[in-house]
């Protein structure tokens, strides 16, 4: 059962208060132009790592091959993280009262007052350690067991692009009117999993790893 069946929505505008502390609580609100101000240099980072690395003849051919398809090779791993994050971690079903308070935490306040404006994207206390642990896990797979280092920087540039479309995206969906079909299904979706199925429909930027898993109701 998904965590969010055992939270009522708060009606109440004023932001839930998670911590006794008024310093942690000070970083449990974000707001998104944050998130673009970290992680759009990080991506670029990497980008300009992967001409540089390119351009240094290191790649070993004359086409860049590692940058236009590694860039969606992280972008297209990031969904399924996206959507195995979102599954099996924000909605883990707690089994004792300290498991319900760390999801509470980690997802189910944003199920209890989904409009709230700065609990919309992931606070860097969060995402930056994140992001180490799967810089390094690409690092592992990549460069030690594919060894394949010339691919590490376009395959993270686009990971963490993933993740900035994804967390801006998610943004949108509850304070932006969207356009075009594509972001109304996203929208769409997203609010049905808030209000209608929150074990269902898992992806925010994306619906395809619901498709493959059977995690989009038929209607």
């Amino acid at each position: 059962m998904s965590v969010a069946h055992h939270i009522d929505i708060v009606q109440d505008k004023e932001p839930i208060r998670l911590f006794k502390s008024n310093f942690l609580e000070f970083f449990s609100h974000i707001h998104p132009a944050v998130i673009a101000v970290i992680w759009i240099p990080v991506m670029a980072y990497f980008l300009y790592v992967s001409i540089k690395n390119h351009l240094a003849g290191l790649t070993g051919g004359a086409f860049p091959f590692q940058i236009i398809l590694g860039f969606p090779i992280g972008v297209f791993l990031w969904t399924l993280t996206e959507y195995v994050m979102h599954r099996f971690v924000f909605h883990f079903p707690p089994k004792t009262p300290k498991m319900k308070r760390i999801t509470f935490l980690f997802h189910g306040v944003h199920h209890a007052q989904p409009m709230c404006k700065t609990r919309l994207v992931m606070p860097p206390a969060v995402s930056i350690p994140l992001a180490a642990l799967f810089y390094g896990l690409f690092h592992l797979v990549i460069v030690k067991a594919l060894g394949a280092p010339h691919w590490l920087p376009p395959v993270f540039a686009g990971f963490i692009g993933g993740y900035l479309w994804y967390d801006l995206t998610h943004y949108g969906t509850h304070h932006f009117k969207v356009r075009g079909r594509y972001y109304k299904w996203v929208k769409f979706n997203h609010m049905q999993h808030h209000f209608k199925c929150p074990d269902r429909r898992f992806g925010v930027s994306n619906t395809l790893w619901d498709f493959v898993f059977k995690t989009r109701p038929a209607e």
